[in-house]
């Protein structure tokens, strides 16, 4: 009996040493500064304090405090920092992924309520890599705009990467961008394939020569995007660089396709370019085409959507009006090798 009265005594002991903490977090949700989730996250996206302070435009002391608190209050380390160290913990994960849900959900409450009264109205926003070319997408926008007068839209120009995240936060309806790594929290549709070859302009030495070979480019410097790596979307880019053996000076970069173009077209080195969408400057003298000419590499892009966004009526007559283009379209036809 002695011996049963004691181990009921320490399970007692343990469970009012544990009460205390049990009834702080059932208090959470009541006293939890929301800001501080909103701050965690952009921090996680962000990859560091520093980086996340310049994109709230706080100091990064109020950033690491904001994080310090935000632990405190969860009483879980959240990011393992320190000596140049920036690592999220297992627990920091598991709140990201919830906290995107959440910020999400919190989001779109006024769009909701505002759509509850409304005929097919609303708002779409629209996440876009720079200098989409689809005569797809420009039929879609085109008939969405004649069947809903009464919708409007906004459209974000935005890196692919940035894209991604406004779709999985639902600050964006929905996006067309490329995709390096899919995100199972999220569902894809290829809208094209389009390909990327070399181009020089007018101040180059190569320009307007129509026998250069491959080996021709070796040493040359060049300008590109910021994805061009192998670690990210435009994977098959690097590649073929690697291929031609250019400098390894990169001597101008960009996550926006028109000044990629800029660069190249003011002499500032060979880039990379999609085909279809350099045709028209080819044909004005502005660009030159440079090898390979075949076996170009290959990118998709993507519709982009997030299948737990509660869409207003707008959204979902846009983006149910892009799949069924897209499925009543072969890929042939939305194949740019020879447009």
């Amino acid at each position: 009996m002695k011996k049963i009265d004691s181990e009921n005594g320490h399970t007692v002991a343990r469970r009012a040493a544990a009460r205390p903490v049990a009834d702080r977090l059932s208090r959470l949700p009541y006293d939890l500064d929301w800001n501080l989730i909103r701050t965690f996250l952009v921090i996680v996206e962000e990859n560091g304090i520093t980086a996340a302070a310049n994109r709230l435009r706080l100091k990064q002391p109020t950033v690491s405090n904001a994080l310090r608190r935000l632990e405190d209050r969860l009483e879980k380390r959240l990011v393992a920092r320190g000596g140049g160290r920036f690592e999220v913990t297992p627990a920091g994960r598991m709140l990201h992924a919830e906290a995107v849900e959440i910020f999400g959900t919190i989001s779109r409450l006024s769009t909701l309520i505002r759509d509850m009264d409304e005929e097919v109205s609303g708002h779409v926003t629209l996440a876009l890599a720079s200098h989409v070319v689809s005569p797809l997408l420009d039929g879609v926008l085109s008939d969405f705009h004649r069947l809903h007068r009464q919708a409007t839209m906004s459209i974000d120009v935005m890196t692919s990467r940035d894209a991604g995240t406004a779709v999985l936060q639902r600050q964006a309806s929905f996006a067309i961008c490329l995709v390096h790594q899919r995100d199972a929290r999220l569902s894809y549709a290829r809208l094209f394939r389009e390909y990327f070859g070399f181009f020089c302009g007018p101040e180059h030495r190569l320009f307007g020569r129509k026998d250069i070979a491959l080996s021709d480019l070796r040493g040359e410097t060049s300008v590109s995007f910021q994805t061009d790596q192998l670690t990210d979307a435009l994977r098959a880019v690097t590649l073929l660089r690697a291929e031609a053996e250019l400098g390894e000076k990169v001597v101008g970069v960009s996550s926006n396709l028109e000044e990629v173009r800029r660069m190249i077209v003011a002499g500032l080195g060979i880039g990379p370019l999609p085909v279809h969408v350099a045709r028209r400057d080819v044909d004005a003298g502005l660009l030159w085409p440079l090898p390979p000419y075949d076996n170009l590499p290959a990118i998709d892009i993507y519709v982009v959507h997030n299948p737990k966004t509660h869409h207003n009526r707008a959204e979902r007559a846009m983006l149910d009006l892009l799949h069924q283009r897209i499925e009543a379209l072969p890929i042939a036809e939305r194949d740019y090798r020879a447009t």
